[in-house]
């Protein structure tokens, strides 16, 4: 909306770290088209204040946004990111361009070996392999972005391995069950013509 252009004219917009209120929406390297020129996004939006502060944070909230004015889950936003994830990952990237994707870390960035983090990929369609772009430029603002991102990835990873660890050390026995007769089935027709399976004389028991 800032640079007068469709989303399609917008390219190499990344998002790093996490997938919560700490991700960092970087556009220090997107390009805009506008009359038929490619121009970085800074020059095209002409807003430094607003593409470092209004900006990031509204795409930081967008999720929890949507959720209070719905009053709904924001599950579609999320299934056509995945889908739209699966194309790139298939199809894989245009030449000079890249997409977003939590991936382990490599080390890229200074963020830690193996922490999963969102950086920016390009995919071969062929191999369907991604690689984490590397040699991009980052800022001071860039960099405390994504320290403090990384923190919070930090912080639920090592939650989650505490949880983990304390439920090992406390397995609880849970009955299992095993199917002991074989089943009945019947097939029948409605009266649309289709097929209908019907169980019989399923019989459960706890091991």
């Amino acid at each position: 909306m800032k640079a007068g252009v469709g989303i399609g004219d917008v390219k190499n917009v990344i998002i790093w770290g996490n997938h919560s209120s700490t991700q960092f929406p970087d556009v220090k390297h997107a390009t805009v088209t506008k009359g038929g020129s490619a121009v970085d996004a800074y020059t095209a939006v002409n807003d430094t204040a607003y593409l470092q502060g209004p900006f990031i944070s509204t795409i930081q909230k967008r999720g929890a946004v949507i959720i209070q004015k719905r009053k709904l889950s924001s599950a579609m936003s999320a299934a056509k990111a995945a889908c739209d994830h699966i194309h790139d990952w298939h199809f894989g990237t245009k030449p000079g361009e890249w997409v977003s994707m939590a991936v382990p870390s490599d080390g890229s960035y200074g963020i830690p070996n193996g922490l999963l983090f969102s950086f920016p990929v390009t995919v071969d369609g062929a191999t369907k392999e991604w690689k984490i772009v590397q040699g991009l430029s980052l800022d001071d603002f860039a960099k405390g972005k994504l320290a403090e991102t990384q923190k919070e990835l930090e912080e639920e990873r090592d939650e989650a391995l505490k949880a983990c660890d304390a439920a090992s050390m406390n397995k609880v026995s849970r009955p299992s069950y095993n199917l002991l007769s074989e089943l009945d089935l019947s097939i029948t027709t409605n009266l649309n013509g289709d097929l209908v399976v019907h169980e019989q004389d399923v019989e459960l028991r706890s091991i």
